[in-house]
């Protein structure tokens, strides 16, 4: 499925504020998985050439 960039941007921003109350409250199982969530999404992003 591709997104648009205003969803990508928006899907980016949710996904990296998760993974940062993540890292203040959870543990490192439930962090490493919303980085790497994190991560595909800006790898979308960039791939998408946005």
């Amino acid at each position: 499925m591709i997104m648009s960039k205003e969803e990508l941007i928006h899907n980016i921003e949710v996904a990296r504020e998760r993974l940062n109350t993540s890292i203040d409250h959870e543990d490192g199982e439930v962090i490493y998985l919303r980085s790497v969530e994190l991560d595909k999404l800006i790898e979308q992003y960039i791939e998408a050439g946005y």
